[in-house]
Formats: structure tokens, sequence, C-alpha cells
């Protein structure tokens, strides 16, 4: 069952399931997760009464009940140890890939003890929000429609014929303010509503209040992903970026329960596929020498039918070093001593050969070092060719800057 703080933790491919199992959803929480996987969510799969999780990992948040879905690349138990271990290698992960970059001056280091990334988001927020209010908050112009006691604007006729035939002192006018009032302000007092609707972590509780009775009161509109298209920053406004980004993300993935209004759902999820390439990409790119050049996800067109659009590949890392090309695919999976899949091996023939690629290399997270070396064989003859594949097992480390500084060092040893 669920602890008492409502806080549930799974790894990627776990499954919860509302009639067994030692942690549990309850039937609604399980009915609002199905309504959301409606809208075309991927982040898990509907399984018998219940949810299994994939490679997405981050948080849910149904209602009150927090489900943390944490990434694993080895088979130890699921004990609070690990859980806490996995917990920080996801933090460091998204932290050195930009995902917790803030870069105001705002930018201290976060104090709370998190219960999940749920809360570091939060927390991010309310520092953003905070310095905002601390720098003092910018006015626009606006056009503003009412009834004033002083003629200024222009007056609208119609409506002042119609509101003002008893009120002689009135006058009902367009005209132009200067004032607080406008889109930013606007989404991020709607984000702070919100926060504090869901937010379940105490030590966030005052911090939240305060920002409520500081902030101004401002109208509520229906945000939706255009009202963020629509913004355009500018120097003044600058500062406000990395808050109205957050706002963003929270505001756009929350999405209410209408019919009880109980199980509202809340997802922030990540793709650990794509955050693994990241990553690599991100300590190769720390520790590279002067004389290499690293790109990710660098396309090359491949072929073109006689009537429509032509076709693309897309290795996750091209490296260029001492005039030798090389290729490396990342993979979020423990192999496990066996092979790569078949699938993943033709890939990267076609990457050694499109790219006239001296090596290749498939990338895996790990419980150890681990390096392999494959050669390709000739269609006709079975035998052995000059083109070689490896294999890279890295170990997982919770030491953020040792995990980046080894994959480096493991990368040069197979250069080498």
């Amino acid at each position: 069952m669920c602890n008492q703080d409502n806080h549930i933790v799974v790894f990627e491919h776990e499954a919860l399931r509302f009639d067994k199992g030692e942690k549990r959803i309850s039937k609604p929480q399980f009915d609002a997760l199905q309504k959301y996987y409606g809208s075309g969510v991927p982040y898990f799969k509907l399984i018998y009464n219940g949810v299994q999780f994939n490679e997405y990992v981050g948080v849910i948040q149904i209602g009150k009940t927090t489900i943390e879905v944490l990434p694993k690349a080895d088979k130890n138990s699921n004990s609070t140890i690990e859980e806490n271990k996995w917990r920080d290698i996801l933090i460091g992960m998204m932290r050195s890939v930009g995902s917790f970059n803030i870069k105001s001056t705002s930018s201290s280091n976060l104090k709370i003890k998190p219960n999940s990334i749920l809360d570091l988001y939060f927390e991010m927020f309310i520092n953003e929000v905070e310095y905002i209010l601390h720098s003092g908050l910018i006015k626009k112009y606006r056009k503003k429609k009412g009834n004033v006691l002083a003629l200024k604007g222009s007056l609208q006729f119609n409506k002042h014929i119609q509101y003002n035939l008893t009120h002689q002192e009135r006058f009902y006018v367009s005209h132009t303010t200067y004032d607080v009032v406008h889109q930013l302000h606007i989404i991020l007092y709607q984000a702070i509503q919100l926060i504090k609707q869901i937010n379940s972590n105490t030590s966030l509780h005052s911090r939240i209040g305060s920002l409520l009775l500081n902030f101004p009161e401002m109208p509520n509109i229906k945000v939706t992903e255009s009202t963020f298209n629509k913004l355009i920053f500018n120097r003044k406004t600058e500062h406000y970026k990395k808050g109205i980004e957050i706002a963003k993300l929270l505001l756009l993935q929350y999405h209410p329960d209408i019919s009880k209004g109980r199980n509202n759902v809340l997802a922030l999820m990540f793709d650990m596929n794509m955050l693994w390439e990241k990553f690599i990409f991100k300590s190769l790119l720390k520790y590279k020498n002067s004389q290499s050049r690293i790109t990710a996800q660098t396309s090359k067109y491949f072929w073109k039918p006689e009537k429509g659009n032509r076709s693309k590949m897309k290795p996750d890392i091209w490296i260029e070093n001492d005039g030798e090309s090389i290729i490396l695919d990342t993979k979020w999976k423990n192999l496990n001593g066996y092979n790569p899949s078949p699938d993943d091996l033709r890939q990267m023939y076609v990457y050694h050969e499109y790219y006239k690629a001296q090596k290749v290399a498939l990338v895996y997270p790990g419980v150890k070092n681990e390096k392999r070396n494959g050669l390709f064989l000739d269609p006709v003859s079975s035998n052995p060719i000059d083109k070689e594949c490896g294999v890279i097992t890295i170990e997982v480390d919770n030491n953020i800057k040792k995990w980046q500084e080894n994959i480096s060092e493991q990368f040069n040893d197979w250069l080498n």
C-alpha cells in the first residue's frame, strides 16, 4: 500500500495495480490514469487492473498521491537505499544536461530535501518568482475599457448610453493604462495558485503562501500552448524566462479531474533514452580535447523517392577526431552480458558505411566498465571484414562529476 505521505516509488518498467501487490494505486486513481492515457500520453501502458511504466521516468501526481518513477540499470533489490541512489542519479543527470539550469541571479542552492523531482521544480519556480518580486514587477501599457469618473481616452458612446443614463458623473471610455496586469504576470500567478493546490512538501508551504500574499491578484485566463508561443521577451523581461518556462511545464502538464475534482493529474516525465544520450554527449563534450569536434543528432539524407520527402538517418553522437569519423549510439538498457540486438547492430553497420566511419560503438549503462569489440562479416564469405563495432558499458555512479570523468576515460581507452 502507499505510505502515509501518499508517495509511491517505482522503477522503470514496473507495474502498479489496484487489486494486488505491495505497492498499489486505488481504483479511482487507476481510472484517472486510464482517462489520462486516453489523451495520448506515452508514459505507461494499460494492463489488467493497473498500469506498467516504460522508459519514461519522473513523477505523476494524482490528487494528493505522487507516483515517482525512477531509472534503474542494475538488478539490485528495490530498497529505500536503492531508491535514494537512483533519485540522486536522475537529478544529477538532469542537472548536467541543463534540465535544472537556473541562469538568473536567483540561482542559489536548492534548500529542501526533495521527495521527488517535482519538489525541485516547485522550489526552482518559487526561487524565480521570489527573485522577480525582489527585482520589482515590470509594468506594461494595455488597453482598458470601463467606467471612470473623469473623461480620458475615447468615449465609447453606445456603452456610455447603456450604462450611464442615470449616472451622469461617469464616463464609459477606452483608454491606455500602464500597470503590472499583463500576460507574464497572469501566467506566473496561475502557476503559483496551481502549486499551492498540489504541493505536498511542508518545507514549501510558507514560501508559497508568501508569494500569494506579495504577488498582485491577476485575472484568470485559459492558458494553452499558443499563450506561450505568443510571448516575446526583451531586455527588460529576460529575467522572467526561466520562471515562465517552469510555469509552462506545470500548467500545460496539469489535467484537472472535471467530473469529481479529486484526482487531478500532473505528469512531469522524461524519456530516459534521450536523457542518457544527452548525458553521454555532455560528458564527452566536457572533457574533449581541442582537436576533436563532437556534434549530436547530425542528420544526413540517404534516400529520395520519385515523389515526396527525402528520408534521413540521425546517429546520436558524431565525433571527428584527427581526421577520423566516429559514431556513437546510446541505449539506456542493461545488456546483462548479452549481445546487442540485431536491429542495433544493423543500424551501426549502416552508420559505418554512410558516414565512412573508422569506428562505431553502442554505449550502455551497466554495473561495471566493459569494452567489447566485434567485426562485421562479409555478406558472401561470412569472414570478418575491417569494420569494427564496439560495445561500451559504463559503470553507473551517483557521483555525477566522477561518472562523467569515467565516461570520458572509457571512451578514450576504447579509441586507443
